[in-house]
């Protein structure tokens, strides 16, 4: 096993996140996860946030699962 998380945006859906990691909320307090993989939502419709619950494909949610362009270049004016 690892010994760093390794986390994984799956197109237009969550972003999973495997192996050791720690989760706290914006106030320092730790949001208990009780396992080793686990589903973030990026679509921000979870019922669950901040773990997904499968929403993102009723919201027909769009991401894709690379990085996107962030240069501007292909944008439509």
């Amino acid at each position: 096993m690892s010994d760093e998380a390794l986390i994984t945006p799956y197109r237009d859906g969550p972003l999973l996140v495997r192996g050791p990691f720690r989760i706290q909320d914006q106030e320092g307090r730790e949001i208990e996860v009780g396992r080793e993989t686990v589903a973030l939502c990026r679509c921000g419709k979870s019922r669950l946030r901040p773990f997904c619950d499968g929403t993102h494909t009723l919201v027909r949610f769009r991401a894709p699962s690379e990085a996107e362009d962030r240069s501007g270049a292909g944008r439509v004016a």
